[in-house]
């Protein structure tokens, strides 16, 4: 069982939703845009993508990242804004176990299914 950040807009999403499918692979979508992740969650998926700047899972090209003033914001504060603004989290993020990945392109899930 894998859980993925789903977004149904989201052409990545909709590909990582084939691409496990196709394998068989059972599937919970978290439709993080409609119900926002906590902070507390947020920061737990932070360590289960092993990443140090939350930006990892940011999507520093969305607009409302250089309206907000990110680009020089401090890990609290950017954890923060992606609790009050889901829209700029990065998609998908497939998480298995205790690893995480954002699957971008959806491929990458690949390797998150081979850690074993």
């Amino acid at each position: 069982m894998v859980t993925v950040w789903f977004n149904p807009q989201c052409s990545k999403c909709r590909g990582a939703d084939e691409l496990l499918s196709s394998l068989d692979v059972p599937v919970s979508k978290v439709f993080y845009l409609d119900d926002p992740p906590p902070r507390a969650e947020i920061e737990r998926v932070l360590r289960l993508l092993d990443a140090e700047d939350p930006r990892a899972m940011m999507r520093t090209q969305e607009p409302l990242y250089d309206e907000l003033g990110l680009d020089v914001a401090d890990d609290a504060t950017l954890i923060t804004a992606m609790a009050e603004h889901p829209e700029l989290i990065e998609r998908p993020i497939v998480i298995r176990g205790d690893h995480a990945i954002v699957a971008r392109p959806p491929e990458l899930l690949l390797s998150l299914l081979a850690d074993s």
